[in-house]
């Protein structure tokens, strides 16, 4: 029995032991009254969407404020793991690793779910090693492929928001999980080449496109109001809405610019406040907020099936004739989102009690 299970069989069974001590004889009856909100609730739980979210959590900003988000909406995911990987920026999987676990304490998640070292290299580098015990990003590796077959009914969703090594490798190592689970991949300008999550391992990508797995492209396009680049904050925003949000731990931790924060929101403005912002309006974009923002009601953005293309000598190849379709999410709602985001904020529902 997990906690929350556990946590609501308690209160309903004194619920109707109350219940007993008022009407006498009709505990029967209180007694079926409980069994049955007992299995609303788990009803609720059954329905939350499983979801593995893998992250280069130290390259800006954009990471730190999707995880927070998936975090916070208890009601809607059951996040069964959290995994990180290395691109250019932001330092090795160590530290990648440090500021996913500096954002999960300061969400209250830490110890809760399960946070793992995955790829510091590429799929190309790592993929002679694969049929070893340990190799670079094996554990991540193994946790998605554990938590793909634990599936019981719907996919198991990925949403990669840096490079797809991890995802890649795993397939890699298990096809058999390709039906299992469907990819959501945080990436790309697609029809226009470059974009920094690809750039980072494109025969990754190349690979997940050569397979049968559903997959799907939350696009960038940056400076177009078409992809998740339109889904922007400004700091005078956060300054304004951010401060204080979220559970407030007895237990500070230290953040990577310095200083010392006991919530996420404090945390949030310090990032927003040792940036570079864009703009006529200086902002920065949450592209991997928006990513998590689609899975969770896919109304806030539009998406189109298209035959899987590939990408070579540095710019996508449309393959026409491709029998294999995969998912293009653009032209997505700012307003809506960023005022799902700030209300998720306010009214935090976390994904582990």
């Amino acid at each position: 029995m997990n906690y929350l299970y556990g946590k609501n069989y308690l209160a309903l069974l004194m619920i109707a032991f109350s219940l007993q001590s008022i009407a006498g004889d009709g505990w029967r009856t209180s007694t079926v009254t409980a069994k049955l909100m007992l299995q609303t609730v788990a009803s609720r739980q059954d329905q939350r969407t499983r979801i593995l979210f893998d992250t280069d959590a130290n390259n800006e900003l954009d990471d730190q404020h999707a995880l927070a988000y998936l975090l916070f909406n208890g009601d809607d995911f059951d996040v069964v793991g959290i995994t990180v990987n290395a691109t250019f920026n932001g330092g090795d999987i160590g530290e990648q690793y440090t500021e996913a676990e500096r954002v999960m304490r300061l969400c209250d998640q830490f110890g809760k779910i399960p946070l793992i070292k995955g790829a510091n290299g590429s799929f190309d580098e790592i993929l002679p090693a694969l049929s070893s015990k340990v190799f670079d990003g094996s554990e991540a590796v193994q946790l998605i492929i554990e938590q793909a077959h634990a599936t019981q009914n719907d996919k198991l969703i990925l949403l990669p928001v840096g490079k797809l090594t991890n995802v890649a490798l795993a397939l890699h190592k298990d096809p058999s999980i390709a039906s299992k689970i469907r990819i959501v991949w945080l990436g790309s300008n697609y029809p226009d080449a470059g974009e920094y999550n690809l750039i980072n391992d494109i025969p990754a990508l190349n690979y997940i496109l050569s397979l049968e797995v559903p997959f799907e492209m939350v696009t960038v396009r940056y400076g177009k109001p078409s992809g998740t680049d339109a889904v922007r904050a400004s700091l005078e925003e956060i300054r304004t809405r951010m401060p204080g949000k979220g559970p407030h731990i007895s237990e500070p931790v230290i953040g990577r610019h310095g200083g010392t924060f006991s919530s996420f929101g404090d945390y949030s403005v310090n990032l927003f406040e040792h940036i570079e912002l864009h703009g006529d309006l200086p902002s920065r974009a949450l592209f991997d907020m928006a990513a998590v923002a689609v899975v969770k009601n896919p109304k806030w953005a539009k998406l189109t099936q298209l035959p899987a293309p590939v990408y070579v000598d540095g710019a996508w190849k449309d393959q026409p004739g491709n029998k294999r379709n995969i998912g293009i999410w653009e032209f997505f709602d700012q307003q809506s989102i960023m005022k799902d985001f700030y209300s998720t904020m306010e009214n935090k529902v976390p994904v582990k009690k």
